[in-house]
């Protein structure tokens, strides 16, 4: 049978045909349409001004009212729109109606603290998971906390939405929640005594690299290398080979991780994973960016442990960037240092564990308005994802509560000042240590410390307090000494505190190389 082909003139006719009725159904059905973040149960931030945006109809009027307040926008040739409500006293509940070609009205709308909790697994670390869950499960009918967790989603293109959407806390609800999340925003509503929003936007396994817009990257110029080389990944991404090692990984796994070491991150996919640079801001950054919020807690640097040095600018790059992407000024960024895990060590050594948590202090130091949580005591050796969620929240906690809410209250960790050395002993002084003074948890004898004269050989040292604010560290073997470290392996024995309960600071005295110089991947 002779195949009949459909004349030109036909197919050009049938396209016109579909584009028009397109057109039509699309002005027949256009109506205003908001991200998923705007939805019931949703919380505004008290006192500021707040965006709302959305689409509608080319240059169609927007009128968004909530309490007694209206504004009023045109959308743009493509249809889209943003507002700013006015600023609301912490309360509610309100409704927000949006008026545009249809109307749509969000219901149940507080107005009180939001905070963004952000990081890879141990932000993401859920309250059925951490001890005492059957307890904080039971008591968690928290009506003016609300909850909303981002869909974890890492792509190429910038997204407009995200999935998710805002729920009222009960027992129903906060148990797949961020426990550090949670937690954190529990001591601030009972604190405050006003409705606090939570966003759990966190992804296990995730670089800092990949929380970042590849525009910002390419800005800076430090990062070209690691781009190339994520590029040419991608480019020869063989989907079958990547399908075989991550069953081979899994099996590896199962028996016990025994036999020749698998790598954990090729078993990522390097399209749409959590490490590629830029796919979690594009899928889940990108959409929220601009949601009034009062600050970010974040919880990350596990998987950038190797790239210390690179985090040095790494990270502080990453805190400018989501404040510049915010527009609104230098928000709080509170995040928690690395908690000890792993191995306990014999002798001293250089660490990249180490190495990470002192770029997370230096970060502390070149940021402002920020503040560093010190958990190295509250880690578990088998465990990479320690439970005790609630006392790293409640240190997490007084940083806000003393620098945004005005409570008296100590928020740092006692940290490295001054060296001094007096003879074959070395003499530090601690600065940001409470008015009690130092102590040495458990036992009267301090641990924690090494020495090292000039030939950089590191032995366990010997020390105590000799008040309030000053430690003597000495060893028998090092006559002169020249540097010491504190704290300075990834899973260390360590003891000293202030009164308040916060661990001294891991440091190190010493700048000499760093095992993790020059990696950029």
């Amino acid at each position: 049978m002779k195949r009949v082909t459909p004349s030109r003139q036909l197919i050009v006719f049938v396209r016109i045909t579909v584009m028009l009725l397109t057109c039509l159904s699309m002005q027949a059905f256009a109506e205003v349409h908001l991200p998923n973040m705007f939805s019931d149960h949703m919380i505004l931030q008290r006192e500021q001004e707040n965006p709302v945006w959305g689409t509608d109809r080319p240059n169609q009027k927007i009128e968004v009212s909530i309490a007694g307040e209206s504004v009023s926008t045109v959308a743009d040739a493509e249809g889209k729109w943003r507002v700013r409500l006015p600023a609301l006293p912490a309360g509610g509940p309100h409704a927000i109606k949006v008026a545009g070609s249809s109307t749509t009205t969000i219901k149940d709308v507080l107005v009180g603290e939001v905070w963004f909790c952000s990081g890879q697994s141990n932000m993401q670390w859920p309250v059925e998971k951490t001890y005492g869950a059957d307890v904080e499960i039971a008591a968690a009918n928290q009506p003016k906390i609300r909850l909303l967790s981002v869909t974890q989603h890492g792509t190429s293109i910038p997204q407009d939405d995200i999935k998710g959407q805002w729920q009222v806390c009960s027992p129903q609800t906060v148990s797949e929640f961020s426990a550090v999340g949670y937690y954190y925003g529990q001591f601030l509503h009972q604190a405050l005594g006003v409705p606090v929003g939570l966003i759990d936007n966190s992804w296990g396994g995730s670089t800092a690299e990949a929380w970042l817009p590849r525009s910002a990257l390419e800005a800076s110029g430090d990062y070209d290398e690691m781009l190339e080389l994520w590029d040419e990944q991608v480019e020869n991404f063989d989907p079958a080979e990547f399908e075989a090692y991550k069953k081979r990984y899994q099996a590896w796994a199962k028996g016990g991780y025994k036999g020749p070491a698998m790598e954990w991150y090729r078993t990522v996919h390097p399209v749409n994973g959590q490490i590629t640079p830029a796919n979690i801001y594009n899928g889940m950054v990108h959409p929220l960016k601009g949601y009034g919020i009062r600050g970010v807690i974040w919880y990350q640097g596990e998987s950038n442990r190797a790239r210390a040095e690179q985090y040095r600018q790494l990270f502080p790059t990453l805190v400018e960037q989501w404040r510049k992407e915010w527009n609104q000024g230098d928000f709080p960024f509170y995040w928690v240092q690395l908690a000890d895990f792993g191995k306990e060590i014999d002798e001293p050594a250089d660490d990249e564990w180490a190495e990470l948590r002192e770029a997370q202090t230096i970060a502390f130091d070149e940021l402002s308005n920020a503040g560093q949580t010190v958990i190295i005591d509250l880690g578990e050796g088998r465990d990479i994802h320690p439970r005790n969620k609630k006392t790293v929240a409640s240190r997490l906690a007084r940083w806000p509560l003393a620098n945004d809410y005005g409570f008296d209250m100590a928020c740092q960790s006692p940290r490295y000042k001054a060296m001094e050395i007096v003879g074959s002993k070395v003499r530090i002084t601690l600065d940001h240590v409470s008015a009690e003074g130092l102590w040495s948890f458990d036992t009267h004898e301090v641990i924690g410390f090494s020495i090292s004269g000039a030939d950089k050989e590191f032995v366990w040292a010997k020390a105590r307090i000799i008040d309030g604010s000053t430690v003597e560290i000495w060893s028998d073997t090092v006559e002169k000494p020249v540097a010491v470290r504190y704290g300075w392996a990834q899973n260390p024995k360590v003891n000293l505190f202030d009164r308040n309960g916060l661990p001294l600071t891991p440091f190190r005295t010493d700048d000499w190389p760093m095992l993790s110089s020059g990696r950029v991947k």
